[in-house]
Parts: structure tokens; sequence; C-alpha cells
């Protein structure tokens, strides 16, 4: 269609949020991640971000962020950007996972707001702008007051889109509306941070998601965007449709890093699903409503 938007990409359009695998031992699976990220970039993903929060990435550490990293990279080449978090609340910390993950070979950083010490929104502003000055990446700025106890206000937002290394919005505050008008005022690029709110999101001129339910509905996230792309709303709205019954699935229980890998173990593209503490795997009666779940919706035969 002639009128149709195409919003600016810097971080491409259908970004997979995803889990880092343990071996038994609590060890990195380097081998599955290798795998899982080949599996959801030919599935449909131009970008997978690494060392977010489904990653477990407050308990992984360096050098293992920059081993997943490198290795990912070695896999996906030139076919999806890869994005990994430097998030932390030490922001000397968070400088040095950025350091690293450029120097593995990361195209991009994702840069959550300082969380637990609720810094003032001059203290956000310093934090992620020291993030972002320790190397030359573009940045992602992510959004997440739910979990982080500290919302980014607009005014930050303006002062940060000055610099041109930041690019980007990942939005899980749940209010799309507001980002709505963030995003016009701005000039940043906006990501859906909640896959319940993919195609309001998109609807609203967003650039992309990044999505957990994404390990299961790559090639779907693919067709939403497109049709929404094309300017066919009610083909994107019965995409979305067809794709909340695995949204709930995964994340209905706000565990969406438990329940994307014990998916995914179910489904065999895991060999298990393991975690690090504090997270634990789903319970007897979780697992049982995962998995019929699974079939009915032709997940499982």
């Amino acid at each position: 269609m002639s009128n149709t938007y195409i919003p600016a990409r810097p971080f491409g359009s259908v970004s997979v949020a995803m889990v880092t695998p343990f071996h038994a031992d609590g060890s990195l699976d380097i081998d599955s991640a290798c795998r899982l990220a080949d599996k959801l970039v030919t599935e449909g993903c131009d970008s997978i971000l690494l060392s977010g929060t489904t990653g477990e990435s407050p308990t992984t550490h360096q050098p293992e962020k920059d081993d997943l990293v490198r290795a990912v990279k070695d896999t996906i080449g030139e076919r999806a950007m890869l994005v990994a978090g430097a998030g932390s609340n030490d922001t000397a910390h968070a400088v040095r996972i950025a350091q690293g993950a450029a120097a593995a070979g990361a195209d991009g950083l994702l840069v959550v707001a300082p969380y637990y010490n609720r810094p003032s929104q001059a203290g956000v502003y310093q934090h992620i702008s020291a993030v972002t000055a320790a190397t030359e990446l573009p940045v992602m700025i992510y959004d997440i007051p739910g979990r982080t106890g500290v919302k980014i206000s607009e005014d930050t937002l303006l002062r940060l889109a000055e610099n041109p290394q930041i690019q980007a919005v990942k939005d899980a505050t749940g209010d799309v509306a507001a980002g709505f008008q963030k995003m016009r005022r701005t000039g940043l690029a906006y990501y859906s941070g909640d896959d319940g709110l993919n195609f309001a999101w998109l609807a609203h001129g967003a650039s992309g998601v990044i999505s957990v339910a994404g390990h299961l509905i790559a090639s779907s996230l693919r067709r939403l965007v497109q049709a929404v792309d094309a300017g066919d709303l009610p083909a994107a709205r019965a995409e979305f449709a067809r794709q909340m019954p695995i949204v709930d699935a995964i994340m209905g229980s706000g565990q969406g890093a438990v329940m994307a890998k014990e998916a995914l173990h179910l489904l065999g593209v895991l060999p298990q699903a393991n975690l690090r503490l504090p997270l634990v795997g789903a319970s007897p009666e979780e697992l049982a409503q995962l998995e019929a779940v699974l079939r009915k919706e032709g997940f499982l035969g």
C-alpha cells in the first residue's frame, strides 16, 4: 500500500531474548546456545539478544558472557544482529560487561536502568551514558520499571536521545500510549518488550519486537511484522490471536525464562531445562499445563 509507514529498524524487527542453556552441572552449554540461535535466525529472527533477563544475566558472569557472544556470533554471522545485555546496578561493572561484549563481537548493546539502587533520574542518565561511552556500539535502552524499581522519565530519554549512539528503547512499561508519545518526541526507535502487547506496539509504529515467546513462534512474529508493514491490520490481528495461547503459556506466570526453557526441552530443542538459582524449574502442574498447550497448538504430536 502506498501509504504504508515502515519505521527505522536499527536493531532489526524480530528479535528473541534468548535463554542461556546450561549443562546439568550448571556450566554454560555453548553448543546448545549456538544451535538455538541458528534455529531462531532460520525461523525469521533478524536479531538475537543474549544475556538479557531471559538469558539469566544476573547469574552469568564474565568470561561466560563473552564466550557466549563470541560463539553465537560465529554461528549466525551476518544473518542477524547480535545484541548483548550490559546490565548491572554497578556502573563500573556494566561498563566492563559492555567492553567485553564489544571485544567478543557484539553488534549492539542493551542497557537497562540500574536496578535495586533506585537512583535519581540524574543517576540513571549518567549510568546509561557511561555504559554507552564505553564502546562505539549502538545502544538500546531498556525501560522495565516493574523489575528495576525505577522508571526512565521522558526528560531523561530526551537527554539520552541527543547521543547518536543511543538509537532505540525496549519498552516493557506496559504503557503503549505513553510510549507512542515518547517515540514521537525522542525520535528513538521503539521495540515491544512485552509479548502480550506486540500487536499494539507495532500498530502504534514500533520498529519491532523483542520476544520471549519467539523461542517457539519466531516465524509467526515475522508474519505479524510483515502484515503490519503491509498495512493489513486485520491479517496482523488474526496472526496475533493465533500467537496468544503460546504467549500465555510462556509468559502468563511471569516466569518467561523458566517456561521458555521448559518448552524448548519438551520440544527437544534443548537437552535439559537447567536454570541457575534463584530461578527454579516449573512445577509438575505447570509442566502438564504447558505440555497440554503445546499439544493443542500443534507443537507436540
